[in-house]
């Protein structure tokens, strides 16, 4: 026998009983499979072996930390996409857990503490998840591209004392990264920074942001091309990080970096294409145009990153990305500025201007399916936030017309599921959605608006897993989050409601941080305070978002659910019976009846006399 560092992974299958229930056969030979197509491949790369089966499970020794994280990374992902392609009784989910530790080794077992509490971190793990202790955290966090999740100390069973774990997060971008590194580890990958404004006016902002989405979105029509979404790419705005660390951190292999100036009628655009292995330049140019032949210039620095990679387009990719949603660059320009105001925030004050300079575009170019598009979604966010002057009509007639012009924008279909929802039409408003997602699959609206559609529908599940992949795609969006906590509430799932409950406080405080006057970000956040215990600061929360916006009808229902769960019932009902009318949207009234939020209002009188209102009993 001899005794040795090393790390640990212990992982099972959830639900394991269930599957052999259901089909004993079935379940053993896609476990087996899986070992031979996904598991020995994945240890072989990353230097792990398999200790021993455990029926369930495995238990797997790595002599690098690192390298047993990635491992558990890349398995999660290769397994959740062949889970893809399964019917849901058939899925096969992952609970992972990781301990560094000290082992007594005998021939090919190994014993000791250490080894239990990787067992019992991986108990801990949700399916598709992994939990570390904080020996693997001391050592990977520094070096690795992935969140980890602070879950406090646990107590875990049979093992002495607490343990303290994390719970590793994996972004949308390095899951993408994870899964082609399973799949086809030779496909093209590339990131497209945002462009600096060199113009000396902020104001120019919209549109070195907007030159920046349009060769995202250029790109991504290419097949043979993974793009990093714009989302992801954004949350790099303004930071001075290292070429090198943002490929690794996202997982792609090059970088797309430039400059855009705009003086007058001329615009001038640098472009440089970077490989993230060796920070080595592939291509560089420098264009300088009249802003007329703005859609000209676009199409030549796609081509060129194109030719530079060498890799394949097809004439139909490069027939789709010459066409251009209008032919005036002024209606452009406006539609920029518009895009820009919608992206800065979903308050009253930025949808309107938005939805302004969305019209102005449209008074240029009728046929500008994106601004139709464009004022369809400002619009459904002001008709959800109480906004009477709006209707369901109003937005169902915008987004069929934007679907007119061009039947492919996503966006104009997850508008139309918007006003769908509001309806109360739920099933139609899901089919909007599923095809606004199949479209462009990193729509956060879409994610965000089916979650609520799912939720309406009582099925917490399903809302939870939507709201979950909008707070990926959106790293800095608090809502998603919020709302996820409370499906997981409902669904009696604490741990991970308490979890997403933080994590929603932490992007709440950070957007509050950056606009104090954000009375949407203030609401919210009163009642993630409230949930957490935090009275002092909910009040003042509460009490700063109402004087900001006295007449916001979900500012107001969310300072609602606060005082409910800070045990003020009166102030909560007041507000409640203020914006809950009969007149009030289906889906607002059929949201506060599945709130988990309200729980402690259910048999109060008025809560009841409300309920019968809403109702038209």
């Amino acid at each position: 026998m001899e005794r040795r560092l090393t790390t640990i992974l212990s992982a099972d299958i959830a639900g394991y009983s269930r599957l052999m229930e259901q089909d004993e056969a079935g379940t053993l030979n896609e476990m087996m499979d899986r070992q031979a197509t996904i598991i020995d491949g994945l240890l072989r790369r990353n230097g792990g072996r398999v200790v021993k089966m455990m029926g369930d499970g495995f238990l797997a020794e790595f002599s690098s930390v690192v390298n047993a994280v990635q491992f558990a990374v890349d398995v999660q992902a290769a397994c959740e996409a062949r889970n893809a392609s399964l019917e849901d009784y058939r899925r096969m989910s992952l609970r992972v857990g990781i301990n560094l530790t000290d082992v007594i080794a005998d021939q090919n077992d190994v014993f000791g503490d250490g080894v239990n509490v990787a067992a019992r971190l991986q108990s801990i793990a949700e399916p598709g998840g992994i939990c570390i202790s904080d020996t693997v955290y001391q050592h990977v966090h520094r070096h690795m591209s992935y969140s980890f999740e602070d879950m406090g100390k646990r107590q875990l069973k049979n093992i002495s004392g607490n343990v303290q774990a994390y719970r590793v997060r994996v972004n949308a971008a390095a899951a993408d990264s994870s899964r082609r590194r399973a799949a086809n580890p030779h496909e093209a990958s590339i990131a497209v920074l945002p462009f600096i404004n060199m113009s000396g006016d902020p104001e120019q902002e919209y549109f070195s942001d907007g030159i920046t989405e349009d060769i995202i979105t250029d790109l991504s029509k290419i097949s043979s091309l993974f793009v990093v979404s714009r989302n992801t790419a954004f949350t790099f705005k303004g930071q001075n990080v290292d070429i090198d660390q943002i490929s690794a951190r996202l997982g792609v292999q090059y970088i797309l970096e430039g400059s855009v100036r705009r003086s007058n009628d001329r615009v001038r655009i640098t472009a440089q294409l970077i490989d993230g292995r060796t920070n080595g330049h592939l291509w560089a140019e420098r264009y300088d145009r009249k802003f007329e032949d703005i859609f000209e210039l676009q199409d030549d620095i796609s081509r060129a990153i194109v030719s530079a990679l060498r890799i394949r387009i097809l004439p139909k990719e490069l027939e789709i990305i010459a066409q251009r949603p209008t032919a005036n660059t002024e209606a452009y320009r406006y539609y920029l500025m518009g895009r820009a105001l919608f992206h800065r925030g979903h308050t009253r004050r930025y949808l309107k201007l938005a939805k302004q300079m969305f019209q102005k575009a449209l008074d240029i170019d009728r046929d500008y399916a994106a601004a139709h598009a464009g004022i369809a979604d400002c619009n459904s966010h002001l008709l959800d936030a109480g906004d009477t002057t709006i209707t369901v009509h109003e937005i169902l007639e915008q987004s069929e017309r934007a679907l007119e012009i061009d039947a492919t924008l996503a966006e104009a279909h997850a508008s139309k599921g918007l006003a769908l929802y509001t309806a109360g039409r739920y099933e139609d408003a899901e089919a909007c959605f599923d095809r606004a997602i199949a479209l462009k699959p990193d729509l956060f609206e879409a994610f965000l608006f089916y979650g609520r559609n799912s939720f309406n529908r009582g099925n917490y599940a399903k809302a939870a897993e939507m709201f979950g992949k909008a707070s990926e795609v959106r790293r800095d969006d608090f809502r998603a989050l919020g709302l996820q906590a409370m499906c997981f509430q409902s669904l009696g799932r604490k741990e991970e409601m308490e979890s997403a409950t933080r994590r929603a406080l932490a992007r709440t405080e950070a957007a509050v941080a950056e606009r104090p006057d954000d009375a949407d970000a203030l609401a919210f956040g009163a009642g993630l305070l409230a949930t957490l215990g935090e009275k002092e600061r909910t009040r003042d929360w509460a009490e700063r978002a109402a004087i900001i916006e006295p007449d916001d009808f979900y500012l107001h229902y969310n300072l609602a659910c606060a005082f409910a769960m800070l045990g003020e019932y009166d102030m909560a009902l007041d507000r409640l019976e203020r914006f809950m009318t009969p007149n009030a949207l289906k889906s607002q009234k059929e949201f506060m009846l599945h709130d988990s939020d309200l729980d402690c209002l259910r048999d109060h009188p008025r809560y009841l006399a409300l309920v019968k209102l809403v109702r038209n009993e």
